[in-house]
């Protein structure tokens, strides 16, 4: 049997730095488990080039090693500018070997922490066809683009919690998040959206929101259980609407929602969808959230694409 291939794509950058810091030992704990080449991301998007390279030049596999903003590069690699699947990439797997602070798309997989259990996990090869969800999104200039995300795309308070973070030096870990969370809830005013669910333009929905997520896995924003009983595989998003919510409602419920029971309250909907469709109303800006990164605002459209990626899972060897 030929040996697979296997390039691992380092975000340097992630956990504040310490992925680039501690490289030289992390490789040798992840060469003790599998035979890999490297690919050193350099600045922002350069995942998504180096795993489409890596995928032309004939890898089996492609991992990303990096907080939830490398897995979001590097699974866009598997799918050119349009959304559309890479040839290439219709027999490779992809997988993850977490290093970053918010840690949320691990935790849906439930992926070991250490590298080398992760690594272990890549050696294995066990797989699962996986969701993605496609984002065709309003640029700040005004312009469109389009997206791939594996976990969590949103739209509301989400997108300034990611501009709080990201300008952060997220020394504090998970703990970063809450403190934006927080601190964004206090002065951001709720939007009036509206949108429209599987294409079903006779019945849109129009809504007063804080936060919306369109989930394929289960946590963002630093293990925030936002979608309790999302699957990556059941070709389907679970639309959680966080409604008129205010700083208040977070002190007083928000370990509801890391909790994962919040679904229940009043100010809260859930339900499930292929597609939706969402505009601000009265011109306000509303911000999006893609795997953690504030990319633009609505308008934007996001739809399923079922069973796209052949991904990496924990299971029996």
């Amino acid at each position: 049997m030929a040996v697979k291939r296997t390039v691992i794509i380092v975000n340097p950058r992630s956990s504040g730095g310490a992925a680039g810091k501690r490289w030289t030992a992390l490789a040798d704990t992840i060469g003790r488990v599998l035979p890999f080449d490297e690919a050193i991301t350099t600045a922002p998007g350069h995942a998504t080039e180096l795993a489409r390279q890596a995928l032309r030049d004939g890898a089996d596999r492609v991992i990303a090693l990096g907080g939830d903003g490398t897995i979001n590069e590097t699974v866009n690699g598997f799918f050119d500018e349009q959304g559309n699947a890479l040839p290439e990439a219709a027999n490779a797997h992809f997988g993850v070997i977490p290093f970053g602070t918010g840690g949320d798309f691990r935790r849906t997989l439930g992926l070991p922490q250490d590298v080398a259990g992760a690594a272990k996990v890549i050696a294995n090869g066990i797989t699962k066809r996986c969701d993605v969800g496609r984002l065709t999104y309003t640029l700040p200039n005004g312009g469109t683009a389009t997206r791939m995300f594996i976990n969590i795309a949103s739209f509301g308070v989400s997108g300034e919690v990611d501009r709080i973070v990201n300008k952060s030096s997220k020394r504090l870990g998970r703990m970063s998040f809450f403190v934006a969370t927080a601190r964004a809830t206090m002065t951001y005013k709720n939007k009036r959206v509206s949108m429209v669910f599987d294409g079903n333009t006779s019945a849109p929905v129009e809504a007063t929101i804080s936060t919306v997520a369109i989930a394929n896995g289960r946590y963002f924003g630093g293990a925030m259980h936002v979608a309790p009983n999302a699957e990556i595989d059941d070709g389907k998003f679970d639309v959680v609407c966080m409604g008129d919510f205010g700083f208040g409602d977070m002190v007083m419920s928000g370990r509801r929602l890391y909790q994962g029971s919040h679904l229940t309250m009043d100010k809260v909907t859930s339900r499930r969808a292929t597609s939706v469709r969402a505009e601000a109303i009265d011109g306000a800006a509303v911000e999006l959230d893609l795997d953690g990164e504030n990319v633009g605002r609505l308008p934007a459209t996001f739809d399923m694409v079922a069973s796209a990626v052949n991904l990496l899972v924990p299971g029996a060897a």
